[in-house]
């Protein structure tokens, strides 16, 4: 929130007046809320939201996420790949084959049904290992235990929000909004509360995202101190960037859990390509974008994939010891690789063996199924995914991943802004939120006759959250960007580059490069905003409250159909989205 100071009298020069004339109702509302503003701006109250926001948001999102964590007691939709399978993990390194009946014995607390043979699957196998953990330590019993890692996963998602909102927005006020909306919205609550590997894969995109974000942080004066080392440098390769190596391992870790993080590994090692480039053309390097595809790029393509890399293939560690397809070279001599490749473990190429025919395996999935939702249909929330069904007496009980309506509208809605102010202002914020958004959407509208779920969105869904509470804090801004303050006061400042930017550049090299830095004090205003300011951002915030009541009362209405509360058929059907589904 954008917080005010008083409007002081004696500085226009007016005298207080003697009597206050009665003021309207818009008037007081106004003065309310400056009031407010003020309130709010102290540092001891300042220091306190800071620390109790983030904690109330992460008290929320555990307690919509955990309470009942174990109900129902059954495999719901794609648990009974997942659960099993990380259950397997642990017991054997790798995927084995569960015999007849394997749900039911499973769900009834005994995991006898499976074996020791190897089972061919078509994910990696880091989020099963981690689906697997709490199984490993407190048994298989209890439900509670199958979903604990997901629900965590989930958690960690609304922290991540807010920490990724509050670095890119520079608010705690707006980061809160986001990081509310995705502790409440049912999407994330029931990808949180079921064990699949899209959820855990969101929370690997966004750390990477957070990372990479850290970078970026203190490139630009690392771009100029570069240049003022060697101010004739057609090019220098910036290695010490260890927050691209920690955004390296967590995308690596999201292509370990759906091979869909590769998407996201792919567009931000190019976002980081062409914000390299935009700082080196800023700093004044000679002809910046051939010297960053030169000499940058390849140190930044090291730097991300190759912990990527890494991590993936750790992650199929136990696979080499009894997985399907491991022994594949060692039994078939024909299919060794030869020649400049045949120094290559055997291992290795029985792994690449694999990821040809689960490759085969994605591409050609075109199996008809009751939930399934091509990629375009997704923004107007065209089959929301149905996880579980079960009939009672007088009624039934769903448990639907469906978003909270008004945050996901909105959201798409916000987009649209983006791509708007995005045109007018090259604002790289809006920029990043694009991209990650397309990382997650666009592949998927390659692929129109696939099998595709509405679920696999969750991986964009903070950055869509984000967007969002973007947006609105555009529409806050808005008239204090449309005209000038009164002005009460001069100072000087420095016109063109960031403070820190600023302050990295040599004195010699900001004379050499005035004409494109612009590097001089300019007159600017120490100002009181005009009262109408101060009701614009009344009005705003009025405008964002009403969004965050009305979200809550949409959760409450569509929380039975997120949690499997049973109702009867009538009230269910009324909670249907789309109305005529199913």
């Amino acid at each position: 929130m954008t917080l005010q100071r008083d409007a002081d009298p004696a500085v226009d020069g007016d005298p207080a007046p003697a009597l206050a004339a009665p003021r309207p109702r818009l008037a007081r509302v106004t003065a309310a809320y400056g009031s407010l503003e003020r309130r709010l701006a102290e540092p001891r109250i300042r220091r306190r939201i800071e620390i109790g926001a983030p904690v109330a948001i992460l008290t929320l999102a555990a307690v919509a996420r955990l309470v009942g964590l174990g109900h129902p007691h059954l495999l719901v939709f794609d648990e009974t790949y997942y659960v099993k399978e990380g259950w397997s993990m642990w017991q054997l390194g790798y995927e084995g084959e569960w015999g007849e009946t394997a749900n039911e014995r499973f769900e009834a607390g005994d995991p006898g049904a499976l074996s020791s043979e190897a089972d061919y699957v078509v994910h990696p196998p880091l989020g099963k290992w981690l689906i697997g953990m709490a199984m490993a330590v407190f048994g298989m019993t209890d439900p509670f235990w199958w979903r604990l890692p997901s629900a965590l996963a989930g958690i960690a998602l609304v922290g991540l929000t807010y920490a990724v909102a509050r670095g890119l927005l520079r608010s705690v006020a707006f980061a809160s909004l986001a990081g509310f909306w995705m502790a409440i919205d049912g999407f994330a609550i029931v990808m949180s509360r079921t064990a699949l590997l899209d959820g855990i894969l969101a929370v690997f995109v966004l750390a990477g995202a957070g990372a990479l974000l850290l970078d970026r942080r203190g490139s630009p004066a690392r771009t100029v101190r570069a240049l003022a080392a060697r101010p004739r440098r057609f090019g220098a390769a910036l290695w010490d960037r260890p927050w691209i190596l920690v955004a390296g391992v967590l995308l690596g870790a999201g292509c370990a859990t759906k091979w869909s993080g590769a998407a996201f590994l792919a567009v931000f090692g190019l976002w980081i390509v062409l914000m390299d480039a935009l700082d080196r053309r800023r700093a004044g390097y000679r002809h910046p974008w051939v010297g960053t595809l030169v000499t940058q790029a390849p140190a930044s393509f090291v730097l991300l994939v190759g912990p990527a890399l890494v991590v993936y293939v750790a992650s199929y560690a136990g696979w080499f010891d009894g997985g399907w397809g491991s022994q594949l070279m060692l039994e078939r001599a024909d299919l060794r690789w030869g020649g400049l490749l045949a120094w290559v473990p055997l291992g290795l190429q029985s792994l690449w063996a694999y990821h040809q025919q689960q490759l085969g395996f994605h591409v050609g999935l075109t199996n008809d199924h009751a939930y399934q939702s091509p990629a375009y249909e997704w923004l107007w929330l065209g089959r929301p995914t149905g996880f579980k069904m079960v009939a009672v007496d007088d009624g039934s009980w769903w448990i639907t991943a469906l978003p909270n309506l008004l945050i996901w509208y909105a959201g798409v809605i916000a987009l649209g802004f983006l791509l708007f102010h995005f045109g007018r202002t090259l604002d790289r914020r809006a920029g990043f939120l694009l991209v990650a958004v397309a990382a997650g959407y666009v592949p998927w509208l390659l692929f129109p006759d696939r099998t595709i779920f509405f679920f696999y969105a969750i991986v964009f869904l903070p950055f869509v959250v984000i967007g969002l509470a973007f947006a609105l804090q555009q529409l806050v801004a808005m008239r204090s960007t449309r005209r000038p303050p009164a002005v009460v006061g001069l100072a000087d400042a420095s016109q063109g580059i960031d403070a820190d930017l600023a302050a990295a550049i040599p004195p010699v090299l900001a004379e050499r490069r005035r004409s494109r830095w612009a590097v001089r004090p300019r007159a600017v205003a120490l100002a009181r905003e005009p009262e109408d300011d101060v009701e614009w951002r009344a009005a705003a915030w009025s405008v964002v409250a009403l969004l965050v009541v009305t979200s809550i009362v949409v959760a409450a209405w569509y929380l039975p159909v997120w949690y499997g509360i049973p109702l009867p058929e009538q009230l269910m059907r009324l909670r249907f989205w789309p109305p005529s589904w199913p």
